[in-house]
């Protein structure tokens, strides 16, 4: 990722024409160590011979965080004149100038002061990677725009600076600093992360008990969805070829048949996969040396409708072997769950060629089969 030599001096050097890397350090709230933990990697990979500077670095006065910036070289902000007020905030162009191997820069959704060249931090951040240096930076999950909505129904707080959800999808590297609800308030409670005359106020509001823990729970579910998004794309180009898919997140499969029960199997899978947050998917294997009558076409069509009701997505497909298809199908969309009905053969038939489930159990590795019970027909 870095070159161990330092750039020369002169102005003539000319760095690589590559976009740098960019790392992401996001949290649930400020206070759970996004900024220290970034100083530290900076600290680390500066021993290690890495050309590291501190672009932009917001210490809130909290003093630890302070003392783990010594060592590190600054760049100095430029003061801007701002109604007769003087300002200060990142200056990209003397980061460049400079062309360090890798750059540090707090607070990624910050909205810079009138006057300044760019309105965001996050597009100073986004030329710095053009000129082909790294950059590692830090964001709360509140600040996604995507999220904007969410959060404020969670908290009641409506975040005015928000940042693409693009620059998480755009990433090298998305690191989640996590930290338990009641470890953040003890830090809050200490004055860590506020002054002493914050802490009361900030413990009401924002920093609520389920406010954290829903946050935190959309901090770890909103990296753990970009990286199974990897997987998927890197699974489909075929990158990982000698390594199977382990999907993070459930998908349930229906399979759906010419039988009056797959009404109540794709009601059965829709609360399934509603329990579970996940895809839902139902599945129609025609025999090609089958027509179907009338009234089963209907049938079908029912399941259909009734599958888009729930909002999922029927599958239909041609096959001769059912069991070879539904595996097709389950390895395609990275299944993880499949509901079929009991079966409705003769146990003469079932003596002789098995049952569908117990095909499916010997073709199918790491996916829950759940065999729903249905009334006996006279």
């Amino acid at each position: 990722m870095y070159h161990s030599s330092n750039p020369p001096p002169d102005s003539t050097y000319i760095r690589p024409a590559h976009r740098g890397k960019h790392k992401i350090f996001i949290g649930m709230a400020p206070g759970v160590g996004k900024t220290y933990r970034m100083l530290e990697e900076g600290h680390r990979l500066r021993q290690e011979g890495i050309d590291v500077v501190l672009g932009l670095l917001e210490t809130h006065n909290r003093q630890e965080t302070a003392q783990r910036a010594e060592g590190l070289e600054v760049v100095p902000r430029q003061q801007i004149n701002c109604s007769d007020i003087i300002l200060s905030e990142m200056d990209t162009d003397a980061v460049l100038a400079r062309q360090p191997q890798l750059v540090l820069i707090d607070e990624l959704a910050h909205t810079n002061v009138p006057g300044s060249q760019r309105e965001k931090r996050y597009q100073d951040v986004e030329v710095v990677l053009a000129a082909g240096i790294d950059v590692y930076s830090t964001v709360n999950i509140q600040h996604l725009e995507s999220l904007n909505d969410l959060v404020a129904r969670i908290t009641g707080v409506v975040v005015r600076e928000r940042v693409p959800d693009r620059l998480l999808e755009e990433a090298d590297q998305v690191v989640v600093i996590d930290v338990t609800p009641e470890t953040l308030e003890e830090r809050l409670k200490d004055g860590k992360i506020y002054a002493l005359e914050k802490v009361d106020q900030s413990l009401q509001n924002f920093f609520q008990r389920r406010n954290l823990i829903a946050l935190r729970e959309l901090a770890l579910r909103e990296v753990a969805d970009n990286i199974e998004e990897d997987a998927l794309e890197q699974a489909s180009n075929g990158t990982k070829a000698d390594a199977p898919f382990c999907s993070i997140h459930e998908r349930v499969l229906v399979c759906v048949s010419t039988y009056p029960n797959a009404i109540q199997l794709i009601r059965r899978g829709a609360r399934i996969a509603g329990y579970m947050h996940a895809p839902f998917y139902c599945l129609f294997v025609d025999d090609p040396d089958r027509f179907l009558t009338k009234a089963e076409s209907l049938h079908i069509e029912t399941c259909e409708r009734l599958c888009k009701e729930f909002g999922g997505e029927f599958i239909r497909v041609t096959n001769y072997d059912k069991v070879k298809a539904i595996a097709q199908i389950a390895k395609s969309y990275y299944i993880t769950q499949i509901v079929i009905g009991e079966s409705q053969r003769s146990l003469w038939r079932l003596m002789l060629r098995g049952s569908l489930t117990h095909q499916l159990l010997k073709s199918l590795k790491n996916i829950d089969i759940h065999i729903i019970a249905t009334e006996k027909r006279t």
